[in-house]
């Protein structure tokens, strides 16, 4: 870990590893994501044939008849899906050499985002396919407030800073990225208590994995359980929002299409509201 980490390296890889023998209980949010990735790519009239599984977790993501290699950030997801461990941020792959990546629910805790995403667009040929999925910047919202009014006299640093999808989009472009979009779906859960929520992170690794977290407290967890139920419905559930933001974009190539150069168009706008007019 450097002084420029966010986040613990060293303890997501043995979060990941703890997580890794009960994660089938928890993966609901990669479901999700991999069945968005997975309507993206059905959009998509081309076959792949080298594939990177970039946070594979489990091994779940499959195309048939592609070779597909896998990393995870946790040896013991690595060594189950039969991959390579290693950091999305640091990847071990040579340039060119896969021609669609998908990394579906890693890389909201990568320290070095942008170097990640443009180390994906290197390892992708020309005209490879990069889809993406993490969680975005409206997740875990009942659970932030109810550490808001548990902490309010000392708050402290509990969640991981998450990326919106305006910025999401900026990063595509900055990576290199042609044709880059990223869109927003949200997923929402009821809980019938916090201690239901926490075991749902800790089973997919995503408990908080700040460089400068501080150990919680007993009576703080006991006043953030009171405010999570506070929150509840009628029916003694407290719902809980995942925003799930995917990404897609195209490594350069010379047969994608252009945007129009500014000033080639041959229409004014205002000629074209004076006809609708």
């Amino acid at each position: 870990m450097t002084a420029t980490d966010i986040f613990d390296r060293a303890a997501r890889r043995r979060r990941r590893d703890r997580a890794a023998p009960v994660y089938p209980a928890h993966d609901f949010l990669r479901a999700a994501m991999l069945e968005g990735i997975a309507e993206r790519l059905a959009q998509v009239k081309r076959g792949f044939a080298d594939v990177l599984d970039l946070g594979c977790f489990d091994g779940a993501f499959a195309l048939p008849g592609a070779r597909i290699a896998r990393l995870d950030p946790g040896a013991a997801f690595a060594r189950a899906a039969g991959g390579v461990q290693g950091d999305e941020d640091r990847l071990p792959f040579g340039d060119a050499m896969f021609d669609l990546v998908v990394a579906a629910g890693t890389l909201d805790q990568v320290n070095d985002l942008p170097g990640a995403l443009a180390l994906i667009r290197r390892t992708l040929r020309p005209d490879g396919l990069f889809l993406g999925a993490f969680l975005g910047g409206r997740t875990l919202g009942t659970l932030r407030g109810a550490f808001r009014q548990a902490e309010a006299a000392r708050p402290a640093a509990r969640f991981h800073p998450l990326v919106d999808v305006r910025s999401a989009g900026d990063l595509l472009m900055r990576a290199g990225f042609a044709l880059p979009v990223a869109d927003i779906e949200a997923l929402d859960v009821t809980y019938r208590d916090v201690g239901r929520l926490l075991g749902d992170l800790r089973g997919m690794g995503a408990t908080n994995l700040l460089a400068s977290r501080t150990p919680l407290r007993r009576d703080t967890i006991g006043a953030v359980a009171g405010a999570f139920a506070d929150a509840g419905d009628a029916d003694g559930r407290t719902h809980e929002g995942f925003e799930i933001l995917f990404l897609t974009g195209w490594a350069p190539d010379p047969s994608q299409p252009k945007p129009a150069r500014r000033g080639s168009a041959t229409a004014s706008l205002a000629g074209a509201l004076t006809a609708k007019g």
